[in-house]
């Protein structure tokens, strides 16, 4: 399974490329080849690094499951559940799109008064469409944060959609999808829960992307 997964994201990345979408991606928000690339490549090695946060008692009432995560540097072996929850946060999932964000804030000098209604309104839907995943963590449809994001940010600021786009579509899945749903994974029977990764990860990254495309 691990294999499989890499396998994927590999050929993913390699159709993006060859059809140049990727190149239209970095076009819009005003990246060079270079550092667009360099954003994708710390982006998907970040995705297998778990830093552990901090632990929470879990309120489920089955006590011991084994558990096979998505590849990860940290936490990719089989883990049994005891009762405890290790709340991570994953660099390639979160971190970097956090920064990220805060650097197009910066470029683009977007107005807190667009991308902050823009993030609320992303984080709301997500968290409404987002659900629980058993052995998981948190999962939801992927096409529905890129297609409000980018509609969001077409309506709050037509000159500045692709930026706002990634913006409210990546920080809205990691609050609503993730920060929001921190009270569920209480109710799961898992070792780990990562905020950015396992269920999350794949939305995150495809939102970005698509978000940026439809805007």
């Amino acid at each position: 399974m691990p294999l499989l997964y890499l396998v994927f994201l590999s050929l993913f990345l390699v159709i993006f490329v060859q059809l140049g979408i990727f190149g239209i991606v970095l076009e819009k928000v005003g990246l060079s080849p270079d550092s667009a690339m360099l954003l994708l490549g710390s982006t998907l090695f970040g995705s297998m690094i778990n830093l552990p946060l901090f632990t929470i008692t879990s309120t489920a009432k089955k006590l011991t499951e084994n558990v096979r995560p998505p590849p990860r540097l940290l936490f990719s072996h089989v883990q049994f559940f005891t009762g405890k929850i290790v709340v991570a946060i994953n660099v390639g999932g979160a971190l970097i799109p956090v920064f990220f964000s805060l650097y197009l804030i910066f470029f683009h000098q977007l107005n807190p008064l667009q991308f902050i209604p823009a993030i609320i309104v992303v984080s709301f839907i997500s968290y409404i469409f987002s659900r629980p995943v058993k052995g998981l963590g948190i999962g939801m449809p992927i096409f529905i944060a890129p297609v409000t994001a980018a509609l969001v940010a077409l309506i709050i600021s037509p000159d500045q959609s692709a930026p706002l786009a990634y913006i409210c579509g990546t920080l809205g899945v990691l609050i609503g999808a993730d920060l929001f749903r921190l009270k569920d994974i209480k109710q799961m029977a898992i070792p780990v829960a990562a905020i950015g990764g396992a269920g999350t990860f794949d939305g995150i990254f495809f939102t970005g992307i698509v978000a940026v495309l439809l805007a």
